[in-house]
């Protein structure tokens, strides 16, 4: 039978105002989503997946009712528990959930009036009624730090208290700690110079560099190596008298320690990833593990997963070596610490740290010749005092001992996909786990192209893409501009995301053909993934394709999780922002106009980014109004103009900490 051509099937997206709107993927709708009012949604909610009617179309947007909940994408949701009269509801937090949530007196399970409690819902049958749901946490105090950061990450799928059973497996696996038979088959690098390079704040060490000058190669190349499981090393003889440095990237070996099957791999599983928010780490591995057995702590033996490469001064790799390994840290150097000694001549490991940092430098130059994007953003962080309440912002650096650390990380990931991808269509065998980036859809393309023209930067489309040198070009160009942080946003926002995936489309934004995750798997359950699949193929193991719906199925729940994580360490961030202005109500500041809309102007302050919202009711020096095409702000008598990326003072006029949000006023 044919599908009425008045149905149609979507996710659906709910304003903070109760609207929805379902993105319905079809070209003649661009930019025109069915719009759903109010009383049509028949209770679905934000990200649900639902089959809407189409109404008849009129003059005016086309708009729809929801006819079936297909899908929910969450029925949890923490707030604050009120009281009238004798009923309890819930207030939530979630700005895109449009109803109270009403508990029954005996679903309260200990809750109080004026808590903040996590709550699902457990019956919702009327559209018209609201729905009912059970306590099924009691978070505490609303305002309190810790209370705060609680909610935020169980809103978003992670309990920050892990199975009493996963903690007692992980226990027993630390009390049995490194054996002699867990060194059979490894190649020992314990008297290569080998050192970390992390945030000064970090706990959990992935990723360690070993480095040493080679003088010449041996048959085996890499230096040899007697371990059975490793995958021999092939590419071309560097020049002759050309110096050679072999570098070996070594990654946790989690996989080691975590089984197929254990209460660890399944909760490892389930969460997909460590979530960072503003104060804590909620890891994905328990710490006695994340912080101590597998990380690379400087002093001590530890069991490690490697990609080993012979590399010319050009930075090309001309040998390259897979398997297990067991290293000793020398030193663990913070990334400040580091960049000192790639400076100073005097400074301990200063040698090898320049040669690795020269090295890395070439490597980004021919990652940008291939066609990569920069899509490095400013960053900030807070000082905290002990009870959490932000003191200051300060920005994150990136120097080049950052960037070594990235280049390096991403030429493991890039050479470990290769390895792992068939080496022609006729190899069908064998299955793994890719980070791949599509290419922009061509109608975000044009929306970013039409809003740079509008700021004045002359941009080209290519087959309906802007190329990516433009774009590198016209960063470059405005790096230290009051408009880069927008530009940039502007940039990202027009970009596919990157996701996990069974089938191999190449990395836009990296340029690279091949690409997966192979460095973190401390906190990425794809990367534990990655270390079996690499582990297999070293012993001769075939992955049969009976396993291709299962993996798809982690790749898809391991990006879904992903992008929880990033919303709750956004959530946290922001949080946290309206916390910093909430004590400095009728501050003066500099501040950057960020997004323009009819209700007003965004507006970024410029040291701490802080983000809120100018009203144009606030505005009320001239009667304004927005500019769509322009994409302008314009005062009808006085003809004064706001655009993205003008700098203006501000005052902070109120915040609502509930909501998140921060009003500005112009001054």
């Amino acid at each position: 039978m044919k599908k009425p051509s008045n149905k149609l099937q979507g996710i659906i997206s709910i304003s903070s105002k109760g609207t929805g709107y379902v993105a319905i993927g079809e070209e003649k709708n661009k930019g025109q989503d069915p719009e759903i009012d109010f009383k049509h949604l028949n209770t679905a909610l934000h990200g649900d997946m639902v089959e809407i009617i189409l109404h008849p179309k009129g003059r005016e947007r086309q708009t729809a009712e929801v006819s079936k909940i297909i899908s929910r994408a969450k029925m949890s949701f923490t707030g604050v528990l009120e009281q009238e009269h004798k009923m309890f509801f819930l207030k939530p937090d979630d700005t895109k959930m449009y109803t109270d949530i009403l508990i029954p007196e005996k679903m309260l399970h200990g809750a109080k009036a004026g808590q903040k409690v996590f709550v699902e819902i457990i019956s919702w049958q009327d559209p018209r009624k609201a729905p009912e749901g059970k306590v099924v946490k009691v978070l505490g105090r609303p305002g309190d730090n810790n209370v705060e950061m609680h909610a935020i990450a169980i809103e978003k799928g992670f309990d920050a208290e892990l199975p009493d059973k996963v903690e007692l497996e992980a226990k027993k696996i630390k009390q049995s700690g490194i054996g002699e038979k867990d060194y059979v088959g490894r190649r020992d690098f314990r008297g290569v110079l080998t050192f970390t390079i992390d945030p000064s704040d970090a706990k959990d060490f992935d990723d360690a560099i070993s480095f040493r000058v080679l003088s010449s190669l041996n048959k085996e190349g890499v230096g040899g190596g007697n371990a059975k499981n490793h995958h021999p090393a092939y590419g071309t003889p560097p020049q002759k008298g050309g110096e050679v440095y072999e570098i070996g990237i070594h990654i946790a070996d989690v996989s080691h320690y975590v089984k197929v099957g254990s209460e660890l791999d399944q909760e490892a599983r389930e969460r997909g990833t460590s979530v960072y928010l503003v104060d804590r780490t909620i890891p994905m591995l328990p710490e006695i593990l994340s912080n101590d057995l597998c990380s690379l702590v400087p002093h001590k033996d530890r069991l490690t997963m490697s990609a080993v490469f012979v590399i010319d001064k050009n930075a090309r790799v001309v040998n390259e070596w897979y398997g297990r390994t067991v290293i000793h840290s020398k030193k663990r150097f913070t990334y400040e610490e580091a960049g000192e000694s790639i400076k100073k001549p005097s400074a301990l490991f200063h040698k090898e740290l320049s040669i690795l940092n020269n090295l890395a430098k070439k490597l980004t130059k021919e990652r940008f010749r291939e066609g990569a994007i920069s899509l490095d953003q400013e960053e900030v962080k807070f000082v905290l005092n002990k009870n959490g309440t932000p003191l200051k912002v300060i920005k994150k650096e990136r120097g080049d001992s950052n960037r070594l650390i990235e280049e390096f990380m991403l030429l493991a990931n890039k050479k470990v996909a290769r390895v792992l991808s068939p080496k022609d269509k006729s190899n069908k065998e064998g299955v793994s786990i890719y980070r791949v980036h599509d290419l922009p859809s061509k109608e975000k393309m044009i929306d970013l192209a039409f809003f740079l023209r509008s700021l004045g930067h002359k941009v080209s489309l290519r087959e309906g893409i802007i190329p990516t040198y433009e774009i590198n070009k016209l960063l470059e160009s405005l790096a230290g501009k009051n408009e880069a942080d927008t530009v940039h946003r502007a940039v990202i926002r027009s970009m596919a995301k990157a996701i996990y995936s069974t089938k191999n489309i190449g990395h836009y934004g990296l340029a690279f053909a091949y690409y997966t995750h192979f460095t973190s798997p401390i906190r990425r359950y794809p990367d534990i993934m990655v270390h079996r699949l690499l582990a297999n193929f070293l012993a001769g193991k075939k992955i049969g394709r009976e396993k291709l719906h299962e993996y798809e199925k982690i790749a898809r729940i391991s990006s879904e999780q992903e992008k929880r994580a990033t919303d709750a360490e956004r959530a946290s961030i922001k949080y946290k922002q309206v916390e910093y202005m909430s004590l400095r109500k009728g501050e003066k500041f500099e501040g950057i106009i960020s997004g323009i809309t009819e209700w007003g102007l965004y507006v970024e302050e410029i040291e701490t980014k802080c983000e809120g919202m100018v009203r144009v009711k606030d505005m009320t020096d001239d009667f304004y109004v927005f500019n769509e095409k322009k994409l302008e702000m314009v005062g009808q008598k006085k003809k004064k103009k706001y655009r993205f990326g003008d700098r203006v003072l501000i005052k902070v006029k109120g915040v609502d900490l509930e909501r998140k949000t921060i009003d500005y006023i112009l001054i």
